[in-house]
């Protein structure tokens, strides 16, 4: 049986992207019709409709989808999520991981909802700051805790590959609010992602 592809792609918006890559590619000095080129425009006009799929996404609708009144009202983590987005002023990517906190106030949420709003805010043009807002703001906002708290960790091709070329340098970000403010509270979420535990 041949493979089949079952992702779905704006056939007007795929024809559309391959013609300016098409362009580009010939700009640059190659020939698209040789060999390992034929299918190259299409093949980047449907990976860059994937990597900011984010764009059609609704972050804060997928926390309402799994939302549960729920008393306990300890500190929840989900860490090491593993975050790809693209920088918006080169468009070279950016990888990383996403390490998430929050207190409930009489809801919980799915565990999976939690990197599937990191999927959405990275699947977009971005830089790592507003990333972290976003992220934060969603859980904040939707789901209404006692505190949130959001710490990215990535490398940036934009620096390893171009520019400075720093192959060894990361960049962290963070954000809090609530209870995170909180001296005593953010020093024991830190610790808690810093820990190995297994």
């Amino acid at each position: 049986m041949p493979y089949k592809n079952f992702e779905e792609y704006n056939m007007r918006v795929t024809e559309d992207v391959k013609d300016r890559y098409k362009s580009i590619i010939e700009d640059l000095g190659e020939n698209t019709e040789r060999d390992g080129l034929l299918k190259t425009t299409e093949r980047a006009a449907k990976a860059m409709q994937f990597l900011t799929q984010g764009y059609a996404q609704d972050a804060a609708e997928i926390l309402k989808s799994a939302m549960f009144k729920e008393s306990y009202n300890e500190m929840v983590i989900v860490k090491d999520i593993e975050l790809y987005s693209l920088c918006e002023h080169h468009i070279l990517p950016f990888f990383g991981k996403a390490h998430i906190a929050y207190i409930p106030n009489g809801h919980i949420v799915g565990l999976s909802k939690i990197p599937r709003i990191v999927d959405v805010f990275s699947r977009r043009l971005q830089v790592q700051e507003r990333l972290t807002e976003q992220i934060l703001n969603c859980i904040n906002d939707t789901l209404k805790p006692e505190g949130v708290a959001v710490v990215i960790e990535a490398s940036h091709m934009c620096m390893m590959m171009r520019g400075v070329q720093k192959q060894n340098s990361t960049t962290t970000t963070s954000g809090f609010r609530g209870a995170f403010k909180n001296i005593e509270t953010r020093t024991e979420f830190l610790k808690l992602i810093s820990a190995n535990l297994s």
